[in-house]
């Protein structure tokens, strides 16, 4: 049994801990506009609609930069692309909190999108490089809990710099915290092909994987032949159904919980959290699910899709009764269940990406995969505003999102089966079997 050298754990700690960090941040700056959301639409005299947009255009704008963010990602390396990403965020968050008009602050949102889209694909490149395929999907979970972890603290935090301080100040301090973050990644990270591994190293990184060359690096060709795979577009349109619900919860369920059950804000900012600790324990046990369902010889491909269909259609199963209970206690433990699962489902997707492809097409698969969620999610809000608007009510908001989930469950059950390969891979003799 080859063993994981004491340089080898140090560099993992230090990538899982800061890709973490980075994470909590994004989907803290990501809440900022949901948890000001009354504030903002008083100050700038915005309706349900335009709020719906302008969480919208953030969603639009970061679903169309995953596409060339990837091959980006691939070439560039994380250390890179996930510095200069998180800068630009966290400046477009800064200036959120100086805008006096709707088409400044979408201007400020776009950018926030566009910043923002490196995170999570470079997150599932630096997994792929440092950690070995039988070991990755507890590292993708715990660094993708920060989307959890970061929503699950933004209405306690945040709430508090709102109340304290204004929606304008709470942005500001929001964007200074963020280029604080992305000053320590770029000192503290190197990517694998800059760091001189020796034999014993390479050999537990690429235990039970195909062989590949160290250097090698994504080409436009290779980028445009994953456009041909049903993998690819299994995994696209599947994604969609997860982060529709995802982004429907994150941008409205403040406003939800306000609007349909009647509770302040401050009331609000402390019960929000409580269905995101929920979707943390979601995403941290679809890790350890797929890695045990490998352990005991599932193979990698599977072992990543099963979490995702259950999470799915338990998401679907809890949703539907949320929207109808008149009981707030009932409201939020099915919420809870609902969060749960989805966010089990989110976290599998991204472990799926560090094993459905070759080593240096994750990054681009991931974000091609990241591009379908976040295109079908980014209607979430504004299609929710809508039915806010025209009925008053988030019930039938409630039940497009679980119907969502469900057809997207079918997908990844029937389209997602086979492993994308590479031409150029020499099969190991000790390579797991991925079949479906």
């Amino acid at each position: 049994m080859l063993q994981k050298s004491p340089r080898l754990k140090r560099i993992q700690v230090v990538a899982i801990t800061f890709l973490t960090l980075a994470g909590i941040v994004n989907y803290l700056d990501r809440s900022t506009l949901s948890i000001a959301n009354h504030s903002v639409s008083q100050e700038l005299g915005l309706s349900a609609s335009q709020m719906g947009l302008l969480l919208s255009a953030f969603s639009f704008a970061y679903a169309f930069s995953q596409l060339p963010i990837g091959i980006l990602l691939d070439r560039f390396g994380a250390r890179v692309m996930l510095g200069l990403g998180m800068f630009v965020w966290s400046a477009a968050q800064l200036c959120g909190g100086l805008v006096t008009s709707l088409p400044q602050f979408l201007v400020a949102r776009v950018a926030l999108g566009i910043g923002e889209a490196p995170n999570f694909p470079a997150g599932a490149k630096v997994v792929s490089e440092w950690f070995g395929v039988h070991e990755r999907g507890r590292p993708t979970g715990i660094f993708i809990t920060s989307s959890t972890i970061g929503p699950a603290l933004a209405p306690p935090v945040l709430t508090v710099l709102l109340l304290t301080f204004g929606w304008r100040t709470m942005f500001i301090v929001m964007g200074v915290l963020g280029i604080a973050v992305s000053i320590g990644w770029y000192l503290a990270y190197r990517d694998r092909r800059n760091i001189p591994l020796d034999s014993q190293e390479v050999a537990f990184l690429t235990q039970g994987e195909p062989e590949q060359r160290a250097d090698r690096r994504m080409t436009m060709r290779e980028w445009r032949a994953l456009f041909s795979k049903s993998t690819t577009w299994g995994m696209i349109f599947g994604n969609m159904g997860v982060i529709y619900m995802v982004w429907l919860y994150l941008t409205w369920l403040p406003a939800y919980l306000e609007h349909e059950r009647h509770l302040t804000i401050a009331h609000t900012g402390w019960l929000v959290s409580i269905p995101y600790l929920f979707g943390t324990l979601g995403m941290l046990s679809s890790g350890f699910v797929a890695d045990g369902l490998m352990a005991r010889g599932m193979a990698p491909m599977r072992s990543r899709k099963w979490p995702i269909c259950v999470g799915l259609l338990g998401a679907a199963l809890f949703t539907v009764p949320a929207a109808f209970t008149p009981n707030l206690t009932l409201a939020m433990i099915y919420l809870c269940a609902a969060m749960y699962f989805v966010n089990m489902a989110s976290g599998a997707c991204w472990a799926l990406a560090t094993v459905a492809a070759p080593r240096h097409m994750v990054a681009s698969l991931g974000s091609i995969q990241n591009f379908g969620g976040y295109f079908g999610g980014s209607f979430a809000p504004f299609i929710t505003g809508i039915v806010v608007d025209k009925t008053h009510s988030f019930v039938n908001a409630f039940l497009i999102s679980a119907g969502i989930a469900f057809a997207a469950a079918l997908v990844y059950i029937f389209v997602v089966r086979t492993r994308i390969e590479d031409s150029e891979t020499v099969v190991s003799p000790v390579a797991l079997s991925d079949l479906p």
